[in-house]
């Protein structure tokens, strides 16, 4: 990153918290009243245009004051946030399901932060515990397949010939007494193997059952939980501006940018900080992102984080954000 001189980094600090806190562009007036320290508007002056030909900070067309870029941001995130560890008062997650746990934490973030709050679930295992077919009507089935953790997923399965009652509980007594408790990967491959010596009717019912096994096991759609969008409401970055806030929701029903995103930061340590508009990882240059993976039993299986607008006060969400993971990971490790 780039180099600055003590002075160049004291006045874009200054300005960064300033323009943080106020959400106004800041001017060289406000900087050396903020700053302390005895600088000549001249010199001020120097300094911002230094900062600006950097790239650091920009200044908006109609204004005498100067804002932050992406890189101005990042800069300041890396090099000068001080976070003072004052502890948050945060209510305890009850160990209870899982997923309650997931949408608490959700509601937490979203409510210390007043932005909104993402928890990417935990992963769910893909080994199947049992596996039953149920006809619906011709060539139409439903496969029902529960997990180890007692999930149940329901799937639908056309099939090129029908089956009659009894074909089916073959077929399901057959995979529960052969494949229970392995993965669903697993499965597909000895199946594959095992055809020849299976009927061939009932051999294409079962990868076709697995097949949607497959899908429902390792499907992420719900798995992700997010609250507060409503805070960006009154985000005034927002509010002043419909097609930003329509793009941050359209972003939140895309969870599977979401996904992505926060898997990102699921193969980092500790907190994480993603600033809009300084890579493609976040698609929006007014939204950042800062994220943390979180642990059951000391392996990472999820992430968490808050999403809000680039200019927020990036030490208090540290915080929230590196808290919230530490009473996740405690409400779903077995201690």
């Amino acid at each position: 990153m780039t180099m600055l001189d003590d002075r160049a980094k004291l006045l874009l600090k200054a300005l960064v918290e300033r323009y943080i806190a106020d959400g106004q562009p800041v001017g060289s007036r406000t900087l050396s009243r903020a700053t302390g320290i005895e600088l000549s508007p001249a010199t001020i002056r120097n300094v911002m245009s230094d900062l600006e030909s950097l790239g650091l900070i920009v200044s908006p067309h109609t204004s005498a004051g100067r804002i932050p870029t992406a890189r101005g941001y990042r800069l300041f995130v890396d090099t000068m946030l001080t976070t003072d560890r004052k502890q948050l008062h945060t209510p305890q997650l009850v160990a209870d399901q899982p997923q309650k746990v997931i949408a608490n934490a959700a509601h937490l973030l979203s409510d210390l932060s007043h932005f909104v709050g993402v928890v990417i679930a935990p992963r769910r295992s893909s080994v199947f515990r049992h596996i039953e077919f149920l006809r619906l009507s011709e060539k139409r089935f439903l496969v029902i397949i529960v997990s180890p953790e007692g999930d149940v997923q329901n799937r639908v399965l056309f099939t090129e010939a029908d089956y009659t009652q009894s074909q089916l509980i073959e077929a399901s007594n057959y995979l529960n007494q052969h494949f229970s408790g392995m993965a669903i990967e697993q499965v597909r491959e000895k199946l594959l193997l095992e055809v020849e010596s299976l009927r061939g009717e009932i051999a294409t019912l079962m990868q076709a059952a697995v097949q949607v096994s497959t899908e429902a096991l390792t499907q992420v759609q719900d798995d992700v939980v997010i609250s507060g969008e409503r805070n960006l409401l009154s985000v005034s970055d927002f509010s002043s501006d419909m097609g930003n806030l329509r793009r941050a929701f359209d972003l939140f029903e895309q969870k599977a940018q979401l996904v992505r995103l926060l898997d990102i930061s699921a193969q980092a340590e500790g907190v994480r900080i993603y600033i809009g508009g300084e890579s493609q990882i976040v698609p929006m240059e007014e939204l950042s992102v800062v994220s943390a993976p979180y642990e059951v039993d000391g392996q990472v299986v999820g992430t968490l984080g808050v999403i809000g607008p680039t200019r927020m006060a990036y030490d208090r969400m540290i915080q929230i954000v590196d808290i919230t993971s530490k009473l996740v990971s405690n409400a779903l490790s077995h201690k």
